[in-house]
């Protein structure tokens, strides 16, 4: 028997796993909202044994469904051992903005209740989910995402051939000084390398210019950085990779985000893909002054 590809889509209340399950349709995937928990295995076996009608499905199930605490683990053990592909992935979002998307909706917690408020439901959410957090392949935190912004990030991680199940490599060039993405795997700072922003005619460009190429790549130290930096990447993403693991994302941080960051994201992209790495690289910052 052929199994499907199955995502299971878990997580806190107000997390964005409803509008992820539609980004997931869009990208071709059988998708189920708030499945029983206990019904998953039954859906695998009916799944594997369609041929070719669902070779790939988005499961959301949540604590909305009484059995899903005490029997998720078991029946995510179970999926295994039948070497199901099946994937975890865990969403979450400050409490702030878990509090302000249910303000906006006008909709219960699940969990609340008169003796129970709003912020000790969240809290108590997240400390019961936490075992389950723990084995997800990938966390996906929605803090800053919009709805729409949501949707595009995950048919970016999520776009590659419906065969492979590759490691998905996303890095990200960000500015310290407009915060810290979230949910990094490896975080890799650049703000000792000689800033072109106090050169007066560069600062105004960006790590993709060639003026402020030239600039950095003068530098003996950006040079031994890329390298040094490539190296440890060409160590980690295979042990990374044999280790199970779906996706990897690094942070390249500089002050702003605009010029070095840029700049040795770029270059390692290139790097790692003339030597046969797939890797998606994303600018947050660098339009920002």
């Amino acid at each position: 028997m052929s199994y499907p590809v199955i995502l299971i889509i878990t997580g806190l209340s107000g997390s964005g796993k409803h509008s992820a399950v539609k980004a997931f349709e869009d990208l071709g995937y059988f998708c189920v909202d708030n499945l029983p928990i206990q019904l998953i295995p039954t859906f695998a076996e009916l799944a594997g044994n369609s041929g070719e009608i669902v070779r790939r499905a988005a499961l959301v199930v949540d604590i909305r469904e009484r059995q899903f605490l005490p029997h998720f683990q078991a029946i995510y053990r179970d999926l295994k051992k039948r070497h199901v592909p099946v994937k975890v992935l865990f969403f979450e979002a400050a409490d702030e903005a878990l509090m302000r998307r249910f303000s906006e909706t006008r909709r219960p917690h699940p969990l609340g209740s008169e003796q129970l408020d709003l912020p000790r439901a969240i809290e108590r959410e997240r400390v019961e989910l936490k075992e389950i957090r723990a084995l997800a392949d990938l966390v996906v935190d929605t803090t800053d995402h919009s709805v729409h912004s949501l949707r595009q990030h995950l048919i970016d991680q999520f776009r590659a051939s419906e065969s492979t199940l590759e490691m998905r490599i996303t890095m990200i060039s960000f500015g310290f000084k407009h915060g810290v993405p979230h949910g990094l795997d490896l975080l890799l700072d650049t703000r000792f390398l000689t800033n072109p922003y106090f050169v007066p005619e560069l600062a105004a460009l960006t790590g993709r210019h060639p003026k402020v190429l030239e600039y950095l790549r003068a530098d003996p130290e950006t040079r031994e950085t890329i390298d040094r930096y490539q190296d440890l990447l060409g160590f980690l993403l295979p042990k990374c990779q044999r280790e199970g693991r779906s996706f990897f994302t690094i942070g390249v941080g500089c002050t702003g985000g605009r010029h070095r960051s840029v700049m040795v994201a770029n270059e390692l992209r290139r790097r790692l893909r003339k030597g046969g790495v797939r890797i998606r690289v994303t600018h947050r910052d660098i339009d920002k002054i």
